[in-house]
C-alpha cells in the first residue's frame, strides 16, 4: 500500500501527558487493601521519561490522593515534581472528587489551603489549557456553577494562537458502566453551550477508571484510564468492578484537531522495531 502524505503533515504542535486518578495513598498502604497506586504513577513517569519526547506538559485530571490526605498529596509531589523538572514541563493538577481542596492547596502547591474551586490558565507556547475543578466536597459527582462557566466563556471569547485544550475531572459524556453515570457532570448541555463554536480542540476527563470518547458541543471529548487501577465496561450492568491494570494518555494537538492516545502500563513484549526507511524496503520486497 503506497501513500502520498507526507508524515510531516502529521506532526503535533504539542504533546501533553495525561495522567488520572492516580489515587495515591500514604507509604506503606495499599489502595483497597491490594493495589500499589504510587507504583503505578511511578511506572507511567518512568516510561514517559524514556521516552524521549518533548512533553509540553503532565497533566493530572483529579482524584490525586485517594481519601484527600496531605501526606498522600505530600507523596504525589515528591514523586512527580523530580521527573518534571527533568522533563522541562510544567505539571498541571485538577481536583477530582477524591480530593479535598485545602490539603490539596497546601500540600501540591505549597499555597494557603483554602476551599475554593481551583480553576485555571495555563499558557505552553500558543496553546492554552484550561483547568476547570469540577468537584463538590461530599459529593462524587461533578457540577459546575454559572460563575465557573461564564468565566470559562469569557476566557474562550479569545482565541487562542495554537488553540484550546479544557481538562476536568468528572466526564459530561456516558459510561458503559450505568454505575458511573449516577457520577458524571450535571447538567452537561450548559458546558455544551460554551465550547460549541470555539477553538476547544478536545475536554480532557478522567473519573471513570476506563478510557473511552464521546462529543460535546461538538469538541471531541477523552475519558482517560486511570493509573491506579481500571473498571470492567464488560460486566453486570448492575455492579461496579475494579480490576488490577492502569493506563495513562498521550494526547497530540495539531493546528485544527487533538489525538487521544491510550498507554498501558503493563509491560509488552516487542513483536517488531522498524524505520520509516526500513518500512519502505520492506514493502518494495513484497
Amino acid at each position: 500500500m503506497s501513500s502520498s502524505l507526507d508524515p510531516s503533515d502529521f506532526t503535533p504542535s504539542h504533546i501533553l501527558i495525561q495522567l488520572s486518578d492516580t489515587h495515591i495513598v500514604r507509604e506503606g498502604e495499599l489502595l483497597h487493601g491490594k493495589v500499589d497506586s504510587h507504583a503505578g504513577l511511578r511506572t507511567a513517569l518512568e516510561q514517559i521519561e524514556a521516552s524521549t519526547l518533548k512533553v509540553g506538559a503532565l497533566l493530572l485530571t483529579g482524584d490525586l490522593a485517594d481519601s484527600g490526605d496531605l501526606v498522600a498529596y505530600q507523596r504525589l509531589r515528591d514523586l512527580v515534581e523530580p521527573v518534571a523538572e527533568r522533563l522541562g514541563t510544567p505539571v498541571l493538577y485538577a481536583v477530582g472528587n477524591h480530593d479535598s481542596r485545602g490539603p490539596f492547596r497546601a500540600g501540591l502547591l505549597g499555597t494557603e489551603p483554602t476551599d475554593e474551586a481551583y480553576d485555571y490558565v495555563h499558557w505552553v507556547d500558543d496553546l492554552r489549557i484550561i483547568v476547570l475543578d469540577t468537584s463538590e466536597p461530599g459529593e462524587h459527582g461533578g457540577f459546575l456553577s454559572t460563575a465557573q462557566l461564564r468565566w470559562l466563556a469569557d476566557e474562550l471569547a479569545t482565541p487562542a494562537p495554537g488553540g484550546t485544550v479544557l481538562a476536568l475531572h468528572h466526564p459530561p459524556v456516558p459510561s458503559p458502566i450505568s454505575m458511573v453515570n449516577k457520577y458524571l457532570l450535571a447538567e452537561p448541555a450548559n458546558l455544551a453551550d460554551v465550547l460549541r463554536g470555539t477553538d476547544v480542540r478536545i475536554v480532557l476527563t478522567g473519573h471513570a477508571h476506563h478510557s473511552s470518547a464521546g462529543v460535546i458541543g461538538g469538541v471531541p471529548v477523552w475519558v482517560a484510564g486511570a493509573t491506579a487501577y481500571s473498571a470492567r465496561t464488560l460486566g453486570p450492568a448492575d455492579r461496579l468492578t475494579g480490576m488490577v491494570g492502569g493506563e495513562y494518555t498521550r494526547v497530540d494537538v495539531y493546528a485544527d484537531a487533538a489525538v487521544a492516545t491510550a498507554i498501558p502500563l503493563t509491560p509488552t513484549e516487542v513483536i517488531y522495531d522498524v524505520t520509516l526507511d526500513e518500512i519502505a524496503q520492506l514493502s518494495a520486497t513484497h
